[in-house]
């Protein structure tokens, strides 16, 4: 008899022992779950002939399994195996692993709940390790810390700090991280965001070349994930073009590669990613209602960004019906359950609801209704909050709603 989980092990048995672990994006996250408690086990047996080595893959694993799920449980495991090995490691080569290991969970944590506290801690810990002799080691602690430099200074949105971030992230290519995937997709994504700030076509352009590389570098039967979040970012870079440029082609065009992504995606394969690409694409009024649904389903109560952002599309996107229908009772009825849930919400939750408040406000004004009076502070209230969870495109939704009311 065929038994899946042996004999699928035996195919990867020899890409799970190398250090390249992108064979992961070929399986479901609940398989995915199993390799990385079973590492973990291993890292743990006295018998392990390279337990330093395998509780780093474990940490790895639980990365991507939180990565691909928003499981608190998987960034948690993934912190302990981080920080079993920073107790265990030995010799500067190890040292710097332990701590690009914690790092890196610690920006994921950022990635997926907020909170800039996360990336302070991750670059004291990489600033708290010297440079390691050999190459591999050092080119990774170096990529780790470009990549932590560069969210922060996407948040602060200053056109130095991010050009000092770029510069950052050539440093760490040239040291050796040139095959570093996450590393590529978070310089292109960098200067997404620096031409979307600056306005420079040309950046996004650089943007674009990037990502495109990445799309072409990375099969669909060997790293779909990678390229299908290249694919969205691709996406991402044209629908900014579009809006600075006033390019209505590339509108169109973003939204064939957002549509080329989200078919990469499965809700079971990779949840997150497949709820992140829908709320990309909730614009898009051929959406069904259904799917908003379904992608907040799958990301609620974690408090996770993706979770907000579907809560607030979907909730955006009922009062919009509600407008068209003019069902006044309709609007009183959301305005009544965002009030029940508001009390016990997430921060991010918050905000979101706080948003889709303010979306009430205006829909029953353009019914007729009176004047909102305390939509300014509403909508304050949730910029100041999601910018101090480091969620700016929350903060840019709260005023883009200031300025229609």
């Amino acid at each position: 008899m065929f038994e899946f989980g042996r004999d699928l092990r035996k195919i990867f048995a020899q890409a799970r022992e190398s250090e390249d672990l992108g064979w992961v994006e070929l399986i479901g996250v609940d398989l995915l779950k199993i390799e990385a408690r079973r590492e973990a086990t291993d890292a743990g047996r006295v018998s392990c002939p390279r337990p330093f080595q395998t509780e780093c893959r474990a940490a790895a694993l639980w990365r991507d399994h939180a990565r691909r799920t928003g499981a608190a449980d998987s960034l948690a495991r993934a912190d302990r195996c981080a920080d079993s090995l920073v107790r265990t490691a030995v010799g500067d080569e190890q040292i710097a692993v332990a701590a690009v290991s914690r790092a890196q969970g610690l920006m994921l944590r950022f990635d997926l709940c907020g909170d800039p506290v996360h990336l302070d801690r991750a670059l004291q810990t990489v600033n708290a390790v010297a440079p390691p002799r050999k190459t591999r080691p050092a080119a990774a602690l170096s990529a780790v810390h470009a990549r932590i430099s560069a969210r922060r200074a996407r948040l602060s949105g200053e056109p130095e700090a991010l050009l000092d971030a770029a510069a950052l992230m050539d440093v760490a290519r040239h040291a050796g991280a040139t095959e570093d995937v996450d590393l590529r997709m978070d310089a292109a994504m960098l200067a997404l965001e620096a031409g979307v700030l600056q306005r420079d076509v040309r950046l996004l352009d650089q943007a674009g070349r990037d990502l495109g590389e990445l799309v072409e570098a990375t099969s669909p039967d060997h790293r779909p994930l990678t390229r299908a979040r290249a694919l969205a970012l691709c996406g991402a870079g044209l629908a900014a073009l579009a809006s600075v440029a006033g390019h209505a082609e590339a509108q169109v065009q973003g939204r064939i590669l957002f549509d080329a992504a989200a078919d990469q995606f499965t809700p079971d394969h990779s949840p997150l990613d497949w709820a992140a690409i829908q709320t990309l694409r909730a614009g898009d009024d051929a959406l069904p209602m259904m799917v908003l649904v379904q992608a907040e389903t799958l990301t609620q109560g974690q408090g996770l960004i993706v979770g907000a952002l579907a809560r607030e599309r979907r909730g955006a996107r009922e009062v919009a019906l509600a407008e068209t229908l003019g069902d006044r009772a309709g609007l009183d009825t959301l305005e009544r359950r965002l009030h029940a849930r508001m009390a016990t919400a997430a921060p991010l939750d918050w905000v979101a609801d706080q948003l889709v408040m303010g979306e009430i406000m205006l829909a029953r004004r353009r019914l007729g209704g009176p004047e909102p009076r305390s939509l300014g502070l509403i909508l304050a209230e949730a910029a100041g909050t999601a910018r101090e969870m480091g969620v700016t495109v929350l903060a840019e939704r709260a005023a883009a709603l200031m300025g229609r009311g």
